[in-house]
């Protein structure tokens, strides 16, 4: 039997694409890539974006230790590990391969020393755009996204790209915007010189 003929996605050609709007998304473990860019896009506004005051409780009592970027593909792994996923092997090494150069990051919560939630994305000029997230214990991922807008306000960016708005996302204040606004959005926050690490 012929192996497959891997298909990872070239970075620059990845971090072009979301410059312009558009992300991949692969078919199944074994499909092919395909890309989108919806309309509307969701987004998650960096100035309207409220937890629940139960999970602000959940951070103030530091349940969970945040760790940026230590297990960046153990949590796409986690991301992936359902019985349905986007996140094909190519899909993961492409990622993997971003983040090597900077612009693929992740925000971590761990207990005890295990890896129990999180999320991935891409940092490009001051867009932040998120890509998925997972837990295995309660609130950890929630935590990780409260992690991942006081990061992203303290540094200067200005857009949380979610792709949709899942009930999940629209408890913090997810909303869809028409994606000519969005790419108004996008062209505005690209020029931005924020970093994703490094003092506040």
């Amino acid at each position: 039997m012929r192996s497959r003929t891997r298909q990872t996605i070239d970075a620059e050609l990845l971090l072009r694409a979301y410059a312009l709007g558009w992300f991949p998304m692969g078919t199944g473990r074994r499909g092919r890539i395909e890309w989108f860019s919806p309309d509307p896009r969701g987004i998650l506004p960096l100035e309207a974006f409220h937890a629940p005051s139960r999970l602000g409780r959940v951070v103030r009592q530091a349940r969970f230790e945040v760790r940026i970027d230590t297990a960046f593909e153990a949590v796409m792994r986690a991301c992936a590990d359902r019985d349905e996923t986007w996140i094909t092997e190519d899909i993961l090494q492409s990622y993997v391969a971003l983040h090597r150069l900077g612009h693929g990051h992740s925000v971590e919560t761990w207990q005890e020393g295990r890896l129990v939630g999180g999320l991935y994305g891409v940092a490009l000029g001051g867009a932040f755009f998120g890509e998925s997230m997972f837990h295995t214990a309660t609130d950890a991922s929630k935590v990780a996204l409260v992690a991942l807008v006081e990061r992203l306000r303290a540094r200067g960016f200005v857009l949380l790209d979610t792709q949709w708005v899942t009930p999940h996302l629209a408890q913090f204040g997810g909303t869809e915007i028409r994606r000519a606004e969005y790419l108004a959005r996008l062209e505005a926050a690209l020029p931005l010189a924020c970093t994703f690490h490094g003092a506040a």
